[in-house]
């Protein structure tokens, strides 16, 4: 018979949890960015509104990303990133589909033949050609900077987001308020999930109505990201808001985890995750623990909102 005992995690850890050094996968991550904010501006504009944009965002799949389905008329179709065979597929509900290669190409190539493929598929949509949330103010389509493709390092990144999103999927089980389900954010590229208090956040003056309308209710968000601006390295993240008087201060675990006041965040580096011998601990320690400082800081109904996970071990985890 099988021994069924999952081996200690270190056993493999460089495996589940590879090396991903910011800067020598960089070119390569600005350019997949600003693919996936094409694609994901193709579903912004088809999709209909669900509270704090959850609808425009991608999840994961066991082969990279998806958009899920998007309504186009009565049709229906769907955009999947496979970063396993390198390639965007774009399938149709009546049986129709393209595919694209995700090879080094300039962002204006991507763009033109995607947009394309879409046309040839009967799907007529516009998009705005600017990039969000980033520096780069190059409109898609005469983006020929960025043209960087290294399937290595997408590969290893990938793999580490499908190990978060796991986690991520774990760590939202005891909430039982509103939460998000764990979604990829193309805009800031990053994968994560957000806890609902109930209550309204305060109302302030936003750049932009799509900022006041993600953040018009108190919330505590955590995830991964794989560097930019300000840090560039790739890190997990978490943070409450309004962030409640006390969180810079605040004790949190593991001790690996800080305050970032330049980001108003609490980080947990990704390199002190991967060279631990319980990674998985360590994550779901920090998400838990940041968390837990957050809304015990700004009063939230913790005793509604929480309850234990009533099958805290499943096949496939060790107890």
């Amino acid at each position: 018979m099988m021994d069924a005992t999952i081996p200690a995690q270190g056993d493999a850890a460089g495996e589940i949890w590879p090396a991903l050094p910011y800067e020598a996968w960089k070119d390569s991550l600005d350019t997949l960015h600003m693919w996936t904010q094409i694609v994901g501006k193709v579903k912004l504009e088809l999709v209909p509104f669900l509270n704090d944009w959850w609808q425009v965002a991608f999840t994961v799949t066991a082969r990279g990303l998806t958009t899920a389905t998007i309504p186009f008329g009565r049709r229906v179709f769907q955009v999947d990133f496979d970063f396993l065979d390198h390639r965007l597929d774009i399938h149709v509900g009546d049986g129709t589909s393209r595919s694209i290669p995700l090879l080094p190409r300039s962002v204006a190539d991507f763009y033109h033949e995607f947009m394309a493929a879409l046309e040839e598929l009967g799907i007529q949509v516009k998009i705005t050609t600017m990039p969000v949330e980033v520096e780069n103010t190059i409109p898609f389509d005469q983006d020929h900077v960025h043209a960087s493709y290294d399937p290595a390092y997408i590969r290893r990144w990938w793999d580490i987001l499908l190990q978060v999103d796991r986690l991520l999927q774990r760590y939202r089980s005891p909430f039982v308020g509103k939460s998000s389900p764990v979604l990829f954010w193309w805009g800031s590229f990053d994968l994560s999930e957000t806890r609902f208090s109930g209550r309204p956040a305060p109302k302030r003056e936003w750049p932009a109505r799509w900022m006041a309308l993600g953040a018009d209710q108190e919330q505590a968000s955590a995830g991964f990201w794989p560097g930019s601006g300000k840090l560039q390295a790739p890190a997990f993240f978490a943070y409450t808001y309004p962030e409640p008087p006390g969180c810079p201060d605040a004790t949190i675990r593991p001790d690996a985890g800080f305050y970032h006041p330049d980001l108003s965040e609490f980080i947990l580096p990704y390199d002190k995750v991967r060279m631990s011998p319980s990674p998985d601990q360590l994550i779901l320690d920090f998400f838990q623990s940041t968390y837990e400082v957050g809304a015990t800081l700004a009063g939230w109904d913790r005793a509604t909102l929480e309850r234990p996970d009533p099958r805290p071990h499943r096949q496939g985890e060790r107890p």
